[in-house]
């Protein structure tokens, strides 16, 4: 599992950004959007890099490694004002 929250650059969580998670190769593995609290889970994932992309403001990217059957946590911080 890869969850995370999404945050404007003041720390406030954007509700509605949708996050879009990308395999090694560049493929979409799954796409959607924060919760209210600016929460995100993904389920399932294999182990391996993946990249995930934040957007609905200016896009922000990050590559990380997942562990199968794991547990991962990733915030990411949109180029957004509070």
């Amino acid at each position: 599992m890869l969850r995370g929250t999404v945050r404007a650059r003041g720390g406030r969580p954007v509700e509605d950004a949708r996050v879009t998670l990308l395999d090694a190769a560049g493929n979409v593995v799954d796409s959607l959007t924060t919760e209210a609290d600016g929460s995100f889970r993904f389920v399932d994932l294999s182990s391996g890099e993946y990249t995930v992309i934040a957007a609905g403001y200016p896009p922000v990217a990050t590559v990380l490694q997942v562990a199968g059957g794991g547990r991962t946590e990733r915030d990411l911080l949109l180029g957004h004002e509070d």
